[in-house]
């Protein structure tokens, strides 16, 4: 191709003197308006602002209302020993052999190595602001096991009970394999019975049944283990009984 043909690259144009005059001119306007303004307030007196009008408020009379009684006020039960919250062991039961020793207190180290993954669940259980958990549990003569574990958190920046027991509730729903009804008294609360029992050579078949909920501040979780299948009844009772404690 001759350079004749060749397209010739374009530069671009610089602004001409008329064009930086007329821009410097406009800012120069705007400057000067602007002053004027300024000067022209100043000679003015300040414009009085509207009298402010806000009803008069009737002031109550007569005495404050006494405190509620420590029976009717939740968080002084829930401040204090977690663990007389816990459902007692019935007569004639006994306490299992992981519980012996124990003084019903958890930590959130030993809390979370209940877990799969016990690192990644001390991390959540510290962002959910864990405060205490409190456990118990006990066997009967028909083999029969029982574990209550009650969790509590400090709710300063999200309702971390809720999000336990729900967490828990979507869990057992997506593996499937149970049956689940309401806890009667109890927000969103839920039992759980397994339609088939734990197999593991040289032992029996393992049933078990499961509740989660919650009350306030704290998440309640519980299981029932047996080598015959876990009546909805048993769940169901020991759910309700303990959230009645809360």
């Amino acid at each position: 191709m001759e350079d004749s043909e060749r397209p010739r690259s374009r530069r671009p144009r610089r602004r001409g003197r008329t064009a930086l005059l007329i821009a410097t001119a406009a800012v120069l306007g705007v400057v000067g308006g602007t002053c004027t303004g300024y000067l022209i307030q100043a000679d003015r007196s300040p414009t009085p602002l509207p009298p402010l009008s806000q009803a008069t408020l009737a002031q109550a009379k007569g005495p404050a209302p006494e405190p509620l009684p420590a029976a009717q006020d939740r968080k002084v039960r829930t401040d204090g020993d977690l663990r007389k919250l816990l459902l007692s062991k019935p007569r004639g039961a006994k306490s299992p052999e992981w519980l012996e020793g124990s003084v019903g207190w958890v930590d959130v180290a030993a809390y979370a190595g209940y877990f799969e993954h016990p690192a990644d669940a001390f991390r959540a259980l510290a962002e959910d602001e864990f405060r205490r958990a409190a456990v118990t549990g006990w066997e009967t003569s028909d083999r029969t096991r029982v574990e209550i574990r009650l969790i509590q958190y400090r709710q300063e920046e999200r309702t971390a009970a809720a999000a336990h027991a729900k967490g828990a509730q979507n869990y057992l729903d997506e593996e499937g394999g149970t049956r689940s009804w309401p806890v009667p008294g109890t927000e969103e609360g839920r039992a759980y019975v397994r339609t088939r029992p734990s197999t593991k050579a040289g032992y029996l078949p393992l049933y078990s049944a499961e509740a989660h909920a919650w009350r306030g501040d704290i998440a309640v979780e519980m299981w029932v283990y047996s080598s015959s299948p876990v009546p909805k009844a048993t769940i169901m009772d020991l759910a309700e009984r303990q959230m009645e404690r809360l």
